[in-house]
């Protein structure tokens, strides 16, 4: 093996060569065990998903709507729309200090989200430390 090929072979191998890159967050992402999907945008230097589709969009023939929010005021406010990921930035190969939302109970919980590879996020949302917490897998689609 020559010189060349050693250096060609050890760049590609790397860890720097498969290290993500901010903006390879954005797009569309399978949530929930395929029951929503979730678009991760960029505004600024920050990073936001909302929930552009879910598999079961109707309750009773309308609208699926954040009924655990805690505030009242925006109970009526559709599912399909909602922010759910707020104020993430990416530093040295993670996505941080952001928020997650559930719909479904009306909790807010601190977040980390990391890609093992270009179609896979382990989204973590916890309280306090990441420690303790729970991290769901979501896959580009």
């Amino acid at each position: 093996m020559n010189i060349f090929t050693l250096i060609l072979a050890t760049a590609l191998f790397s860890p720097i060569a498969s290290k993500v890159h901010p903006d390879d967050i954005v797009g569309t992402w399978v949530a929930n065990e395929n029951k929503a999907k979730v678009q991760i945008y960029k505004s600024g230097n920050k990073y936001y998903g909302k929930i552009i589709w879910l598999k079961e969009p109707n309750k009773d023939g309308k609208p699926k709507t954040d009924k655990h929010n805690p505030d009242p005021a925006k109970r009526q406010v559709p599912v399909v729309g909602l922010v759910v990921l707020k104020d993430f930035t990416y530093d040295d190969g993670e996505w941080i200090d952001g928020e997650i939302y559930d719909p479904s109970s009306g909790k807010e919980y601190s977040c980390k989200i990391t890609m093992p590879d270009k179609n896979t996020l382990k989204v973590r949302g916890y309280i306090g430390i990441s420690l303790f917490g729970r991290t769901e897998v979501w896959k580009r689609g």
